[in-house]
């Protein structure tokens, strides 16, 4: 498996995520985040969940409608990348408005879980213990346009699947309210998926780090509206970025931005990714 890089140092990201923490007079719930609202189907904000959780720091937040947003799976031999891009170079290359890395892979890129996109498997294996299958874009009419499959209770047809995008990895909290991760103590940056009970899917990002039991249990006691999440990924190659064209549309409007800060610091610290999940408009969206 690759190995990743951790960091502990104070730096920009730790600064302004302890400037939010002083400046918040009252903590911020997840009923009361102030959002950014770029366009009908997308949300961008800071989740603060202390003082319940007190072990986990804010988090960046993005609220996609899939009815309007599209989700789309990229694996780096599957483009014309000789090696894998940081996500800077993707989001160029695929003019995304989000885009976050897929998840874990090895010392050959190769993807450690079932990799799916336009409903071709990119090569890789089903992981045998990993059972949080981030899904997209159903191949039946009926289905959700987007969720998270539990594979310990949800079928998956791999030679016919039931989905067009698809990325295997840890499941963090299951629609039971169990957490689905061992409280190991170790600490890293963390990408979660969420799939939200009115349909919607949740991307959150650390901005310190972080255990993945500590955030599975905050989730279940302080994001009700969080009906499963999935662990996508940690260390260095924890990423998300929004596009400079949606931040440009952000910043003409009045108010604060704190979200803005905590993302796209720079080209320093990306390390290229052989995997990453697209999040883009759909052309139609009246058609539902």
């Amino acid at each position: 498996m690759r190995r990743r890089r951790y960091s502990l140092c104070a730096g920009p990201v730790a600064i302004v995520a302890g400037l939010i923490l002083v400046s918040l007079s009252h903590p911020v719930s997840a009923q009361s985040i102030l959002w950014d609202r770029p366009a009908e189907g997308l949300a961008l904000g800071v989740w603060n969940p202390s003082p319940p959780c007190r072990d986990v720091p804010p988090m960046v937040v993005s609220d996609i409608d899939p009815l309007r947003y599209r989700i789309s799976v990229h694996y780096f031999r599957n483009e014309p990348f000789l090696e894998p891009p940081d996500i800077h170079e993707w989001q160029r290359r695929t003019g995304h408005d989000l885009v976050f890395n897929a998840g874990l892979f090895r010392e050959n890129f190769s993807y450690l879980g079932l990799l799916y996109t336009q409903g071709k498997s990119l090569g890789s294996k089903r992981h045998a213990s990993w059972m949080g299958l981030f899904v997209a874009e159903p191949t039946e009419a009926g289905a959700s346009k987007a969720g998270i499959l539990d594979l310990s209770l949800d079928p998956f047809d791999e030679q016919q699947p039931p989905y067009g995008e698809a990325a295997q990895s840890l499941m963090l909290l299951d629609r039971t309210g169990k957490v689905r991760v061992k409280q190991t103590g170790k600490q890293s940056q963390q990408t979660i998926v969420g799939e939200m009970r009115n349909g919607h899917i949740l991307i959150m990002k650390t901005t310190e780090v972080a255990s993945l039991h500590a955030i599975g249990r905050c989730l279940h006691e302080a994001y009700p509206q969080v009906r499963q999440a999935m662990a996508m990924d940690g260390g260095s190659s924890s990423d998300l970025l929004v596009s400079p064209a949606l931040q440009k549309i952000i910043e003409k409007s009045a108010g604060a931005h704190p979200w803005m800060a905590l993302l796209n610091a720079g080209p320093t610290g990306h390390i290229g990714l052989p995997a990453v999940i697209g999040i883009s408009p759909r052309v139609n969206t009246s058609q539902r």
